[in-house]
């Protein structure tokens, strides 16, 4: 049996036991099989020993033959496959293992395998199993406007089904869970894939059990945008004008999400170096402070603090003067607790505009959060002070009352102490110091 795309004979299979159901691994699936590969004249070359070899299909880490040959089985199927060279080593051979142009045969064993993570992570929260490959190349951004079909599958029947359009990133609006929004963005035009989705990614919340809901989604069409290498440099502003217009429209709904989604595609379209004219790279200026600008925006209200920062920060490295840019990074640095820095940053607003209310008003809260922070500061380390004074003087009267009374303890001598033995007048008076035989006092 031809099992190659074109039927060019190059992948000859031969079932020896049939497996169990009708799924098939996959490009992107992890595979475990066992194997043994010989050459035309039976001589194994490579071959499995106890442990099965894993690898993931499509991803080069076999020869195409090998890939194809697993793609075709299904659970706990044994079969054989003949590989011609252009599926094997071609006319360069391996090594002085592999001849060039050679015939390989290999017997293989599917043991099992897990369905592609298509997470962004690779946790495997979201796998996906293709059931109709797509068309094409191309998928979609995170930010396009898709058609789809839905179907939620559960203990294997259909429990809902429905056609929605709708723009990445606004799937909540149309219950669709965030699972869903990820995957799509892998999807090929017309493609067909089952798709398993760990609750972290669904609208529910987190149960003692690991649990998944199972979809089976039909990307109809969907919303294309040209790469931005692809497009003239007014092709390029036309399509990051759009795409700011667009961030705007979400941001007036409070959806700061998209929003920051379509202000980070417009940096994406203007950041290519091209040959552009002085009028072109004004506007390509204008377009990407301003981008800078309305993230900023965006990261403040959501708390974002640490990316509006960083945000300001581009909009200034293209024009250090930007009053707005200086503002709200100095607004940023009060949501991170960095008071000096930004009153540093309100006050340069008033070397621009010595007039700016806003900004005296901002240095003020700054100047009465930073006495109100020394206080709690001093507060604190007097209170640390106090503590290590008291623990330093209750280890020194532990030390000391561990030490030996001398007050009950002079003149009790020890054997090991005398230069003679005691006399009987010591023995009864042990208290009494008493000289020793030169007629001086001992030593002490």
């Amino acid at each position: 049996m031809d099992i190659t795309h074109n039927l060019d004979g190059g992948v000859l299979k031969e079932i020896l036991i049939h497996g169990n159901g009708t799924d098939k691994p996959h490009k992107g699936c992890k595979a475990y099989v066992h194997y043994t590969g010989s050459l035309s004249d039976g001589t194994v070359f490579d071959k499995t020993n106890d442990e099965p070899f894993q690898f993931t299909i499509g991803k080069d880490m076999t020869i195409k033959g090998f890939d194809l040959a697993v793609s075709s089985m299904t659970c706990d199927e044994r079969s054989k496959f003949q590989c011609h060279p252009d599926y094997g080593y071609g006319i360069d051979g391996f090594e002085q293992i592999i001849p060039p142009n050679t015939w390989l045969t290999f017997e293989i064993h599917l043991l099992k395998w897990t369905w592609e993570d298509i997470s962004r992570r690779k946790d495997k929260s979201i796998t996906r199993q293709i059931l109709e490959y797509g068309v094409d190349h191309a998928t979609p951004s995170s930010v396009s406007l898709v058609n789809i079909h839905l179907e939620k599958e559960k203990n294997g029947s259909v429990i809902e089904e429905r056609d929605i359009e709708f723009r990445l990133g606004e799937g909540k609006d149309f219950d669709v869970c965030p699972g869903i929004e990820i995957a799509l963005t892998k999807f090929k035009t017309k493609e067909k894939s089952r798709l398993f989705i760990h609750e972290k990614h669904t609208f529910l919340e987190y149960g003692e059990d690991d649990f998944n809901e199972v979809y089976v989604i039909k990307l109809n069409f969907f919303e294309k945008f040209e790469e931005n290498w692809s497009l003239t440099t007014e092709d390029r502003i036309k399509q990051a004008t759009f795409f700011k217009q667009k961030g705007t429209d979400y941001f007036k709904m409070n959806n700061y999400k998209l929003a920051l989604k379509f202000y980070k595609k417009v940096v994406d379209y203007l950041k290519v170096d091209v040959t552009s004219n002085e009028s072109q790279m004004n506007e390509i200026k204008f377009l990407s402070v301003t981008s800078y600008l309305n993230s900023a925006l965006c990261n403040l209200k959501s708390h974002r603090h640490t990316q509006a920062k960083n945000d300001c920060e581009n909009a200034l490295n293209l024009e250090p003067t930007n009053v707005k840019a200086m503002f709200r990074k100095g607004e940023a640095l009060v949501g991170l607790h960095e008071l000096i820095a930004a009153k540093e940053s309100f006050e340069a607003v008033l070397q621009q505009e010595p007039n700016n209310r806003a900004a005296m008003t901002k240095i003020v809260e700054c100047d009465e959060k930073l006495k109100s922070q020394k206080k709690i500061e001093k507060s604190v380390y007097s209170n640390m002070f106090e503590k290590f004074a008291k623990r330093d003087t209750e280890k020194e009267e532990e030390f000391l009352s561990q030490q030996p009374d001398v007050m009950n303890t002079l003149g009790e001598w020890g054997d090991d102490e005398r230069e003679r033995a005691p006399t009987e007048f010591e023995k009864e008076n042990p208290n009494i110091l008493m000289l020793n035989t030169t007629g001086y006092f001992k030593n002490m």
